[in-house]
């Protein structure tokens, strides 16, 4: 009888030795498990498969690290969340969305992004933006420039949704008071 290693032991394996075997078993074990969570947010079997694979290809390429606070099944669904949601929000629904916008707009009024450059060219937007903490400007860029609702950008940066919130509320009370 074969004996089971522990989830740590395989990511240990997987991180120090680049063992296949560990890999794999990683992956029988959980693949199919995050599959299924992932499907229950995104009903694309396409992308859901795309998701699982770039997980664990992340796993594997190192570049997702354990660090062994909480189990492997949360850390690998945290990996496998942001993914989907980048996924979700990446490029193709940039375009759809980008599509949709210019057959309702009218040739002749200014496109959204062409009022926002005349005002940033007019006043100082883009130092205020500049002077926000990162922390700040990386809530904002989630949460107005992305779109993500609170809870994806929560998920995204790794932080709580009620400082998600906080520090958006901040970020905007300094824009208002540096641009008045």
């Amino acid at each position: 009888m074969r004996e089971t290693r522990s989830d740590g032991d395989l990511l240990r394996a997987i991180a120090a030795d680049g063992d296949r075997r560990a890999f794999e078993e990683l992956y029988r074990r959980y693949a199919t498990w995050l599959g299924a969570r992932l499907r229950g947010r995104c009903a694309d079997a396409g992308i859901v498969d795309d998701v699982v694979q770039e997980t664990f290809l992340a796993v594997w390429r190192g570049s997702a690290r354990y660090r062994e606070e909480g189990d492997v099944a949360g850390w690998l669904w945290r990996i496998g969340s942001r993914r989907l949601i980048d996924a979700l929000r990446g490029d193709g629904a940039r375009g759809r969305l980008r599509q949709t916008l210019s057959r309702l707009r009218h040739r002749d009024e200014a496109s959204a992004e062409e009022r926002v450059l005349a005002g940033v060219e007019h006043g100082d937007l883009a130092g205020a933006l500049v002077r926000l903490s990162p922390e700040l400007r990386a809530v904002l860029q989630a949460t107005v420039i992305d779109g993500l609702t609170t809870r994806e950008a929560s998920v995204l940066l790794g932080i709580p949704p009620g400082t998600v919130k906080t520090r958006a509320l901040r970020a905007r009370k300094q824009l208002r008071e540096e641009l008045a």
